[in-house]
């Protein structure tokens, strides 16, 4: 257990995360079955703090002690990675391809680096975990399939599993797990081809089919006759119904009936009406271009493959249809027939035949009243952070 204080910085691609970034640091992404914030913690057995966006900064305060390791909050810690980074010693950094992944600092050097200042000088080596920091939206679903081993292993080492019921046909148990309190009836589950994770109180109604790699966060349901296919993880408290292939819900977020939901990412306090469908396959096979905030274009994503990408707080009506590599800000209401444009901004009203501005008035209230359903409330501070990115030029 590290002593001192654990404090995760969002790096230079964060806007690249964008809409997820919005309302929280890039370490509040879940990949896996975990976020990354989560993942550290488990390991480092420690609580953390965050480093980020000035409005988000109140929420998410850094706390600076007199010894505090900083490690990057979009790298995803493997074992060997945190023994690497638990390891380090005052005054010294890790580089990952020339960018700042992770350093130990007393409180001048933190308070310095908080305000944008230069560091002192550090004692730097270069270790590349490129292929572990999340940069783009697209590979929170493409490294999902991994994520879901590791996080397995991490929560379930040392634990047996909660007994399914008999009415169930499980493939490869050795790969299944159910925490105590989940509940599954008459569901085939196929866990050969990836891990399968229950989460506590969860729930699997009857009919399900599902392939790993799958997991259910705590107090989620599977609703009946759902068929899901790897990679997939819902978050805690959520309902999912239909099919779905290749996606992240990161929480409190319903898809709750039939439609497809294909190599996509939503958010929080989201949902998908009745019959909603994703393409995450162009007509022609080629690459997706999705919009990318950080340079106000579309870019090309190298993935033949990629559906919705949904802020929190959004929602879409009953049959509403998305074009592949969509974007959605936050607390937009889409609604109607047809397919809408591919860049939703944040904090719009519409569909297809055009949108006009969600009043900030109007979304709060619908998110002080949904968040209540889950017995959660909407502060002072949430209220303040959605004012700000409704304000925000580029939203």
């Amino acid at each position: 257990m590290f002593s001192g204080s654990v404090i995760l910085f969002d790096h230079a691609e964060r806007n690249n995360l964008l809409p997820f970034t919005f309302t929280k640091p890039v370490s509040d992404i879940r990949i896996g079955i975990l976020t990354i914030r989560e993942k550290w913690e488990k390991r480092l057995k420690t609580i953390t703090s965050s480093l980020t966006q000035v409005y988000l900064q109140k929420k998410f305060e850094a706390e600076i002690k007199d010894d505090n390791l900083f490690i990057c909050g979009g790298l995803i810690p493997s074992d060997e990675i945190f023994k690497i980074i638990s390891s380090i010693s005052k005054g010294e950094a890790i580089l990952s391809e020339g960018k700042l992944v992770a350093f130990r600092v007393d409180a001048t050097d933190a308070r310095k680096f908080s305000n944008g200042e230069n560091l002192s000088k550090l004692n730097a080596k270069e270790i590349s975990f490129a292929d572990r920091i999340i940069t783009q939206k697209w590979q929170i679903f493409k490294w999902n399939d991994w994520a879901i081993e590791e996080d397995f292993q991490l929560l379930t080492s040392g634990k047996k599993t909660a007994k399914p019921s008999s009415t169930n046909q499980i493939i490869a148990p050795d790969n299944f797990f159910m925490e105590e309190g989940a509940k599954m009836e008459c569901s085939i589950i196929n866990a050969s081809s990836g891990k399968i994770y229950l989460g506590k109180d969860s729930e699997v109604m009857e009919g399900s089919t599902i392939r790993g790699a799958f997991a259910l966060c705590n107090n989620s349901e599977v609703k009946m006759q759902a068929k899901i296919y790897g990679a997939t993880t819902i978050g805690p408290h959520c309902k999912v119904g239909g099919e779905i292939t290749n996606s992240v819900i990161f929480g409190y977020s319903n898809k709750a009936h039939d439609g497809y939901l294909g190599n996509s990412v939503i958010g929080e306090w989201c949902n998908l009406g009745a019959d909603t469908n994703t393409s995450n396959l162009k007509n022609d096979y080629s690459e997706v271009k999705q919009w990318n905030y950080a340079s106000q274009s579309f870019e090309n994503t190298n993935q033949q493959f990629c559906g919705l990408m949904m802020g929190d707080h959004s929602k879409c009506g009953i049959n509403s249809m998305f074009n592949t590599g969509t974007v959605v800000g936050i607390s937009a209401n889409i609604f109607g027939d047809g397919f809408p444009r591919q860049i939703i901004p944040s904090f719009s009203w519409g569909g297809a035949s055009g949108f006009t501005d969600y009043n900030i008035n109007k979304a709060l209230k619908v998110a002080k009243l949904v968040m209540q359903r889950r017995n959660i409330e909407l502060t002072e501070v949430d209220s303040e952070i959605l004012k700000h990115i409704y304000n925000l030029k580029d939203r």
